[in-house]
């Protein structure tokens, strides 16, 4: 045992050994080379050397490279006390004799001239020679040095290219066309089960069964049964469809690939089709296996479309070889595709047949229970206060997706802790609704007296004649301190329909309307605060004429396409005479309504002066305050609270 752990202590073997060795060589020749081998002279000055020469200690002088000299000694001036620590320098002289003392003179003519001159009045022998010394090794070194720089970086970023590690489209271009889709298997922790999604019981059973095949397959083969070959998620944004299929790689025992549908796309021709195949290859060699596109629309969109140029389209390219995964020629049966988008109505329709997407599953938004229990999971985390009733949450958020609901608890948090709160009260909650479908109130935005009375008159319409009419929602409370975009606001109940008749249409209609009717009524003139109601109602009355086909007028017609194909076309379905006699119907139907609105408001004008008179006074006024003024209301359904702002 000992001596295996001796082995494993060994260093590793490495190639950068080798080029440490050589450059080390490189750098000794470079220091080691010259005349004077390992040896060293002492150092003097000019001033000393004219000295020792005058005293006929000097034997030669070697001019080198006309700007340092040499000094060669007499074998007596050797004997001589001042010149013994030169004795040292001998040491290694074998070949060549080494020089006593070295130093460097500034002007060479200068010297040559001082130097002769004692020569010549000492009348000494010394010999005067002439020398040019090169490094030729430090020459080569410099000469290799910008080929050697050049080979370094070239073969770094050829390495940083090649190497499959990490990086994005510029790190590794030689593995651009390698999927970039994310691994999750046993081994990689995700916590998310189907626990955590709450709601979508529909579409949690279509997909646990397949999780359950992927775990359990002889359970359905055995019966003769196939695996499906992909699930298609469909439905608005934020209703959790990337959350079911992050439960589903949590819960699967199988290698769960997810990426989205924008990695597949890159400015390069055929890297998209090339990431497909190389997808789909990695998951048969781990199958059975799911892969999880997200936003498959960014490459599932129907051929053919904006596409003028008639070029080759990468993105038709990409989707081709998807199709072709899917189900051609050496696919395997044992890889199943799932994926999201809430725009099914632009996908091509050889992706969604049977055969590559066998299952649709609708993702819808939840309805109040399915509300409630999504409430609850994001209610876990929050210290909320004391009975906190999340039947009443539910009801008052008509529309919610699951993510608008994460974002009213986390608001709700926020705002509890702003005022110091140790517990997040239902004031809290509601105040988080307003903030998110309303906006943030603007306490301090200046508005004139007569601006804030008009307001004031608009809003007051809009609750009386929504209070009035049958089928209009019922009024919550109504504002008149500016949020967002607007200068006022009137919260509404509105039922959750899956039918809507013509009468409630209408009702609704007229009561948006209400509020420019009220400023008819009390100022005689009107205003542009009424933006907002009448494109609502415009788009209401269009909705009517043109697409459920409730105008008498124009007759059980729709103009609407849910195939999208009409997005492309370039005349209307419909003739001029049509044209004119749909915009004659819709502007009917909404004067009609605005008529209906300014009579209930001149019959009610008293209590729609009290209850503006009040809305000034208060600037919040709640149902009770409108049951004091008009009565309880007639229409009222028990135990119907949702709420919405108008």
């Amino acid at each position: 045992m000992a001596k295996d752990n001796k082995e494993t202590k060994k260093p590793k073997f490495s190639p950068y050994w080798i080029y440490g060795i050589i450059i080390a060589i490189f750098l000794g020749m470079q220091l080691f080379s010259g005349a004077d081998g390992f040896q060293s002279s002492s150092s003097t000055t000019p001033s000393q050397f004219l000295t020792y020469l005058r005293d006929g200690d000097v034997q030669k002088v070697e001019i080198v490279n006309r700007r340092e000299a040499k000094v060669y000694l007499t074998k007596e001036a050797m004997e001589k006390e001042v010149h013994k620590k030169t004795k040292k320098n001998n040491l290694f002289a074998s070949a060549s004799q080494v020089a006593n003392y070295q130093f460097e003179f500034g002007d060479l003519q200068n010297f040559e001239n001082d130097l002769r001159k004692t020569i010549e009045e000492n009348s000494l022998s010394t010999v005067i020679d002439y020398e040019t010394q090169s490094n030729v090794w430090g020459e080569f070194l410099l000469t290799l040095l910008p080929f050697a720089l050049i080979i370094g970086v070239w073969i770094f970023i050829m390495r940083r290219m090649s190497s499959g590690a990490g990086g994005g489209a510029g790190g590794q271009i030689f593995n651009i066309g390698k999927s970039k889709a994310k691994l999750f298997d046993q081994n990689t922790e995700v916590k998310t089960s189907f626990k955590d999604v709450a709601g979508l019981e529909g579409a949690k059973e279509e997909v646990q069964e397949i999780v359950d095949f992927l775990k359990n397959p002889e359970k359905y083969t055995s019966l003769g049964g196939k695996i499906p070959k992909g699930a298609l998620l469909i439905g608005p944004p934020g209703t959790g469809k990337t959350l079911l299929a992050r439960a589903v790689a949590g819960e699967a025992k199988v290698p769960f690939f997810s990426l989205s549908g924008s990695d597949f796309v890159e400015m390069f021709v055929g890297v998209g089709a090339s990431r497909v195949r190389d997808l789909f290859k990695q998951a048969k060699e781990k199958s059975p296996s799911i892969i999880f596109i997200d936003e498959i629309d960014a490459i599932g969109r129907a051929r053919g479309k904006s596409n003028f140029s008639g070029s080759n389209d990468e993105r038709e390219n990409t989707l081709n070889q998807l199709l072709t995964e899917m189900d051609g020629f050496g696919t395997n049966t044992n890889v199943i595709v799932v994926a999201a988008t809430n725009r099914a109505d632009v996908l091509d329709k050889a992706l969604m047949r049977a055969g590559r997407f066998d299952r649709q599953i609708f993702v819808d938004l939840p309805d109040v229970r399915e509300r409630k229990e999504i409430f609850e999971v994001h209610l876990k985390p929050l210290k909320k206060a004391k009975g906190l009733d999340t039947d009443f949450l539910s009801k008052q958020t008509p529309g919610f997706s699951g993510a608008d609901i994460a974002n009213v608890c986390n608001e709700a948090a926020l705002i509890a802790a702003r005022q110091g709160k140790k517990a997040v009260e239902k004031q809290d909650f509601l105040d988080a609704v307003d903030r998110i479908v309303g906006g943030l109130e603007k306490k301090n935005k200046i508005i004139t007296p007569a601006e804030k009375r008009a307001v004031a008159f608009h809003e007051a319409g809009h609750a009386t004649v929504s209070w009035l009419l049958e089928h209009a929602a019922p009024l919550v409370k109504v504002t008149i301190v500016p949020r967002g975009r607007s200068l006022g606001a009137a919260w509404y109940l509105p039922e959750e329909r899956l039918i809507v008749r013509p009468e409630q249409m209408l009702d609704e209609m007229c009561a948006a309307l209400g509020g420019r009717a009220a400023e008819k009524v009390i100022f005689d003139k009107i205003s542009t605060g009424a933006l907002s109601d009448l494109e609502k109602v415009t788009k209401q009355a269009r909705a009517m004429v043109t697409v459920y086909g409730l105008s008498d007028k124009v007759g059980n017609l729709t103009y609407y396409d849910s195939s999208g194909q009409s997005e492309m076309g370039f005349t209307k379905p419909y003739s001029e005479q049509t044209a004119e006699l749909i915009d004659k119907e819709i502007s009917d139907i909404i004067e009609k309504q605005y008529q209906r609105a300014l009579k209930l408001l001149k019959k009610n004008e008293d209590k729609l002066t009290l209850l503006a008179e009040e809305l000034l006074e208060k600037e919040v006024i709640f149902k009770d305050n409108l049951e004091k003024i008009f009565g309880k209301r007639p229409f009222d359904k028990e135990e119907e609270q949702p709420l919405a702002v108008e």
